[in-house]
This record gives structure tokens, sequence and C-alpha cells, in this order.
């Protein structure tokens, strides 16, 4: 079959014929119809999280099975199915508390096996991490919500515990960043956005945030301003140093800085103004994907018309394609906002 393979850091990866996907025994294989372009792609292949070379890159998909192993009970051949990044064990204690996003015995396609930018992608454990696609949800849109979208719901919803009325911050506005948006808005709050890039605010704006210039003002008392006296949450959705910090001080005591963006390499320990955080109580939460156990809620929303995934998906791309769009995540802005899907059987 078809996929994309990176076989040394920051090498251009290339389309190559490989090994068709074994199916788990108690797993399933995923004919797959797309599959997000991440961030968190561009860190593994840069090398920032190190992952067993050659790599297939690709965690956000969405697709039908179509391989069943011997030991699954709920699902069959056909069945359209979307996967949370984080692929459980099922069988730790983590697991059992409902917990699988921090399961110590995951793995993750893409970063510890090969992952879903190719024409199948095997997923273990199937009766814990398969989440079944809406008929009325296309599969691209589907793709968005196993990384940017279910980790934004979850930020916001549990982490955050963001109320109507009360007061969102969202620092950068790529697909993490819009996806808190859009459900920052859902939920009724009132949502003020950042993004260096004009046409990522833009989108922002679109989509109901108040959007500021993190170039042309002191972002954190602009947002406090806007929020009268701060956000109750922040979220940091790029994984810098300065939108971390950004993001606490624009908080109003009490308030929650959720952190999505990743903090990896030379920026894996980042100064916090942790003098603010002890004066005024803050707290500082990371997140880090969703259970599939937890999509229903999210996909009630998104059936009813509260959410629309996709809206965030502005560019389909297929296999030949993916490489470069890979290396344009490296250059803020290139990629464009929203989220690229890759459709592997394109051409």
């Amino acid at each position: 079959m078809d996929a994309v393979v990176y076989r040394a850091y920051g090498e251009l990866p290339q389309v190559e014929d490989v090994v068709e996907p074994a199916c788990p025994a108690d797993g399933v294989v995923v004919e797959v119809a797309a599959t997000g372009v991440c961030r968190s792609d561009w860190h593994a292949w840069q090398g920032h999280d190190p992952v067993p070379l050659p790599m297939v890159p690709g965690h956000e998909l969405a697709g039908t099975v179509a391989e069943v192993g011997a030991e699954v009970a709920g699902w069959s051949v056909g069945d359209r199915v979307t996967v949370p990044f984080v692929v459980a064990c099922g069988r730790c204690a983590w697991c059992a508390a409902g917990e699988q996003q921090v399961c110590p015995d995951q793995v993750q396609p893409g970063f510890t096996y090969p992952g879903s930018w190719a024409e199948r992608v095997a997923v273990p454990a199937a009766d814990t991490n398969l989440v079944r696609v809406p008929d009325g949800l296309a599969l691209d849109a589907a793709a968005a919500l196993g990384c940017r979208f279910a980790t934004s719901y979850r930020a916001l919803t549990v982490h955050g515990d963001l109320r109507p009325g009360q007061h969102l911050a969202v620092h950068g506005c790529g697909g993490v960043g819009l996806s808190a948006v859009m459900i920052g808005v859902a939920l009724g709050a009132h949502v003020v956005a950042t993004d260096l890039d004009p046409a990522a605010r833009e989108a922002a704006r679109a989509l109901g945030a108040e959007v500021l210039d993190p170039a042309a003002v002191p972002v954190a008392d602009v947002v406090r301003d806007a929020t009268g006296g701060g956000a109750h949450v922040s979220v940091d959705a790029v994984g810098s140093p300065a939108t971390a910090a950004a993001s606490v001080r624009s908080l109003r005591r009490r308030g929650r800085h959720v952190q999505v963006g990743l903090l990896l390499g030379e920026h894996a320990a980042p100064p916090l103004p942790m003098d603010v955080v002890v004066a005024q109580e803050l707290a500082v939460l990371g997140s880090h994907g969703m259970a599939a156990h937890e999509y229903p809620a999210m996909l009630d929303l998104v059936t009813a018309g509260a959410l629309d995934p996709a809206t965030l998906v502005t560019r389909r791309i297929g296999l030949a394609e993916a490489p470069a769009a890979l290396a344009a995540l490296g250059t803020p802005g290139a990629a464009g906002p929203g989220i690229t899907v890759v459709v592997p059987g394109s051409v």
C-alpha cells in the first residue's frame, strides 16, 4: 500500500510502497478516508519528539473498518470510525478509571508505530479506542476530531470548566486554537483570540471571537482590558514560552490556564510567572487529548449543529502533497489557518 515515510529527521518524506498493517487480535485495520496534518507531526519529523525511524506520520484519522481482530466484540467491517490520538491499552488502572488519555502503556499512530498518512492503519484495543462517526458527519471533518478538536473540547469543558458568560482567551489560531474559539463560542463564552497571522485572526473573528494582534499590543494587558479584569480561562494553543506566559498573565484572579500547545526541544521548560500564579491563586493545567468514551457529548453538539468541525477543514490534499504540507508547518502562517487533511485515495 502507499504511505508517506520519513527515514531521517528533517529529511523530506516520500510516498513509498510499504507493508500492509497486521490486524491486532484485539484491534482493527482502518481504511483511511482522511487524516489531519498537525504540528505534532512536524515536531516528530524534526526530532523534537523522537520517534522510531523510519516512520509513517499521521495521528488524526477517520475511515472505515477494513478488518476486525478475533477478540473484538463491538465492531464490524464497514463501520465508520475515528480514533483518539492516544490509543490506550484498555487494561491498566488508568484505563479502568476512564482516564485513557494518560494511559502509561499507550501507543500513538505516527509516533510509536506507523501512522495514518497511509491507505490503511492498525488500531489496537478497538473496543477501548474506536469512536463511531455519526452518519451526518463527513469523514474528512471527523478526522479533525482526533487531536485538535477533541483536545480543545476537553481542555475547555473538563480542565477549564468554562461556563456561559465567562471570558476565554485563546493564544494562537491554528487548528487547535480555532477549535477552541468555536467550542468557546458554542459554550456561551466571550472569546478573545490572538495570532500573529492576519488570516488566522480573521478566521477567529468569523467564528465569533474578538481578535487582537499580539505584535501590536501588550497582549496580556489588552486581554485583561477586553475581559473586564482578565479571562476566566486562557489557552496556549501554540506552545512557546511567550504564548504560555502571556496566557497565564491574561487571567483574572483564580483563573485557569490550560496548556495545549506542545512545549518541546528548547522550549520544553518555559519560565512562567509563578509569582502571579501564587498571588492570584491561578491554576496551571495540561490537556492531552480525550478518551473515546468522552466523545459522545461532543458529537451530540456536532449532530445538533452547535459545533461544525467541517468549517475548520480548509484544504484537502493527496498523499503526494503531504510531504510539502508537513514542511510548511515550520514556517509560521505558511500553512494558513484551519486544518489541512490528507485524503489517501485522492490523486
